[in-house]
């Protein structure tokens, strides 16, 4: 309940697809959900005129989502005013990871306090699901800060996301993936106000149960999906990055799971093939996070998605094969992807793939629009406009036959990556039932 940030965080079909109701969400994450000292609660009841009992709890991952969202849908729409209208709640949300006992209390861009999170506990130490999010919410907050001619904010978060970057690189990747470190702090008055859920989490603040340490997560990597989906560009080490996708599918795929323990929910059972959410090859808490043996759609997307974007589509394509045949029409409805309930909002990441397998990409602010270079037909939204992209390549050259089926989309810049692009003398629109043509790489 409450558009819950940090499950909402990981679906792109809403802003893709339903451009305006995906910005009515960030202004109740903005301008409703957070407060003056930058709180943003991680669920928010109806009607927004009441504050709800849960105002006072902050979900680390979620906060920083909502940053990375904002950004998303700005470039995707190129409204400068609804930029404007979010940005003062975006700034205290992003302010917020900086106060006493906060999330980032010594501003190094690394994530050690209390962390509450997605897997409904709090992590306590540096991990990379939750440093991830916050790199990317530091560079998305560079970005619109420095647009909005705001240069400190922008180059303390540069400076904050290298930092956090080299860090996390030089001191959680065990060789093979991103490692959790485990900090107890068994002094609760070191933590700020909103970020320990009470009846959540660990219990023995000396000794945290409950915590990832040092398992393979299928989606430690989602920050850098985001920032894939974004164009935000690399937030940690591509060669890392490279390794630790083939490590989550090295120890988190199962071809069956006949044989595999489970002591939750059943999603995936029996003979069915799926992505684990957590693996443990080398040594594991006697009580990890809680949900670590449980197979769910949206996090094997993210981890999916991630391949494509890094060219491992075998992988990529596997989990996302896995995750059709259990919901067949047969098995499962084909429509509702369970998590913690049935048509959960996490599945809807799903609508990255497509961003991935075709590589597309649209900022209305620069009136740019980017395709990979894959000879055929490509369906394309940016939320507010849709239509398909045609390529062919005879004689040595790109033929791109560009068709708007809705909506009409303004373009500066078009590109092929790897092949070329094309540059207007001025903007152009293309309205619904237009088709513009080009030819790049001649």
């Amino acid at each position: 309940p409450g558009s819950c940030t940090h499950v909402w965080n990981y679906e792109q079909s809403t802003a893709f697809l339903f451009g305006d109701l995906s910005r009515t969400m960030r202004d109740v994450e903005f301008s409703h959900a957070t407060n003056d000292a930058g709180l943003m609660s991680f669920r928010i009841d109806l009607p927004l005129t009441e504050r709800s009992h849960n105002w006072r709890f902050a979900a680390a991952d979620g906060q920083m989502g909502c940053i990375m969202k904002l950004y998303r849908d700005w470039q995707l729409c190129g409204d400068d005013d609804f930029l404007r209208a979010q940005w003062p709640g975006a700034r205290r949300a992003l302010e917020f990871c900086w106060v006493d006992g906060g999330w980032d209390a010594d501003q190094d861009g690394v994530m050690e306090g209390c962390q509450h999170n997605t897997m409904d506990v709090e992590y306590y130490g540096p991990n990379p699901q939750m440093t991830g999010w916050y790199l990317g919410a530091l560079r998305s907050a560079e970005e619109m800060a420095r647009y909005l001619d705001e240069d400190d904010l922008a180059e303390k978060c540069r400076r904050l996301f290298e930092s956090g970057r080299d860090w996390m690189d030089a001191n959680l990747f065990n060789g093979e993936y991103y490692e959790h470190e485990v900090r107890p702090q068994p002094d609760l008055t070191k933590i700020a106000p909103g970020l320990r859920h009470e009846t959540m989490g660990a219990r023995d603040m000396n000794a945290p149960e409950l915590q990832l340490a040092s398992g393979c997560l299928v989606d430690q990597l989602v920050g850098q999906s985001f920032a894939s989906v974004a164009g935000l560009g690399y937030l940690h080490d591509p060669e890392k990055i490279d390794a630790t996708l083939q490590a989550i599918m090295k120890y988190n795929f199962r071809d069956s799971l006949s044989s595999h323990f489970n002591h939750m929910r059943d999603f995936a059972l029996g003979d069915e093939a799926a992505l684990l959410m957590a693996s443990y090859p080398h040594d594991r808490p006697e009580r990890p996070f809680p949900y670590y043996n449980e197979v769910m759609t949206g996090f094997e997307y993210t981890a999916a998605i991630g391949m494509l974007y890094e060219g491992q589509h075998e992988d990529g394509l596997r989990v996302i094969e896995a995750v059709r045949e259990r919901y067949d029409g047969l098995r499962r409805s084909p429509f509702d992807e369970a998590e913690c309930g049935h048509h959960y909002a996490r599945a809807m990441i799903a609508w990255a793939a497509v961003l991935a397998l075709t590589g597309f990409q649209y900022s209305g602010v620069s009136k740019s629009m980017t395709f990979a270079a894959h000879p055929g037909s490509h369906f394309w939204s940016n939320g507010s406009a849709w239509g398909v992209c045609r390529q062919s390549s005879p004689n040595g050259s790109t033929t791109v036959e560009l068709e708007v089926l809705g909506g009409s989309v303004e373009l500066s810049h078009f590109a092929l990556t790897g092949v070329g692009e094309v540059t207007f003398d001025s903007p152009t629109v293309v309205n619904a039932g237009d088709t513009f043509d080009m030819r790049l790489g001649f």
